[in-house]
């Protein structure tokens, strides 16, 4: 389908003028009012756009499978949806797993592991990989969120739609970086071979742990409004733009700890930027996905 002359000069003045998005949001508005909702739809537009800040939440629940389709069902859910919380508590709390001065995060952990039949026979059992990316995602989300019963479901929600869907991904997500930085700077690529640092980027904590951590919230909201709706290998080109971001100061370093260590610390004054440059990245060589990237 071509596209509009008309609108791309309308988004390009909102833009310019500091107005990005006021039609995205009259869209996705026209699209919450369906009933029921149109999980494809809303897919495609988490895809295309930034989700506005005051309907992330129900989109992301949608998304997720935490809220059905059937505005109807909305309310039975969600109050069903907290009893489900109080009784994980309760039952973590018996067994003394948890206490009031329990961390939010091993609360929800314990309650993970718990729904999961993972829960270890004492709590001074040693994390797996899958516990540490859900301590670190659920570190994030309860920032984002403003209640526990929300974060907990959201977390748990993610953190299976991740390892269910993309799982198998993940350990071809450094080569996919590698094919894109040639693609894109092989001059910067064959430093970091040089330096032996392609091996020791911090790998976990962008594609494991999904930025979270890493990134300043506005910012690792619109990375996982693209995980959330169907597109893991953002990650890929988020992690790539840092690199390119940040390349006069990493062909500056001849060590890859010296690499590694920047990368753990990066400057967060810009990071909007970045992932505004990841996407158009991303865009350019994915597409706009309507399903599972």
């Amino acid at each position: 389908m071509a596209e509009d002359p008309q609108r791309n000069f309308r988004s390009h003045y909102y833009e310019k003028v500091g107005f990005r998005g006021v039609e995205e949001k009259k869209s996705l508005e026209i699209l919450l009012k369906d009933d029921p909702l149109d999980v494809e739809k809303l897919c495609t537009f988490a895809q295309r756009y930034p989700l506005p800040t005051m309907y992330r939440t129900l989109v992301w629940k949608v998304l997720l499978g935490i809220l059905p389709p059937h505005y109807e069902s909305h309310a039975a859910v969600v109050s069903f949806r907290k009893e489900q919380y109080q009784d994980l508590l309760q039952a973590l709390q018996v067994i003394r797993f948890v206490e009031d001065s329990t961390p939010q995060v091993w609360v929800y952990l314990r309650m993970y592991q718990l729904e999961c039949g993972t829960l270890p026979r004492r709590p001074s059992h040693s994390l797996g990989p899958e516990d540490k990316m859900l301590m670190a995602i659920a570190e994030a989300m309860d920032e984002m969120m403003e209640n526990d019963v929300d974060s907990y479901w959201l977390v748990k929600c993610f953190v299976k739609q991740f390892y269910h869907k993309y799982g198998d991904s993940l350990p071809h997500f450094p080569k996919s970086l590698e094919h894109y930085l040639n693609l894109e700077d092989s001059k910067l690529l064959a430093h970091l071979h040089t330096c032996s640092a392609m091996t020791k980027l911090p790998y976990d904590v962008w594609f494991t742990h999904c930025f979270a951590g890493y990134l300043p919230e506005s910012s690792l909201q619109r990375v996982w409004d693209k995980v959330i709706s169907g597109s893991c290998k953002i990650l890929v080109f988020v992690a790539m733009e840092i690199l390119l971001t940040f390349k006069m100061k990493l062909m500056a370093m001849n060590k890859a700890e010296s690499i590694t260590q920047f990368l753990l610390n990066v400057p967060q004054e810009n990071t909007d930027a970045v992932i505004s440059k990841a996407i158009d990245l991303w865009h350019k060589y994915v597409g706009t996905p309507m399903h599972s990237v």
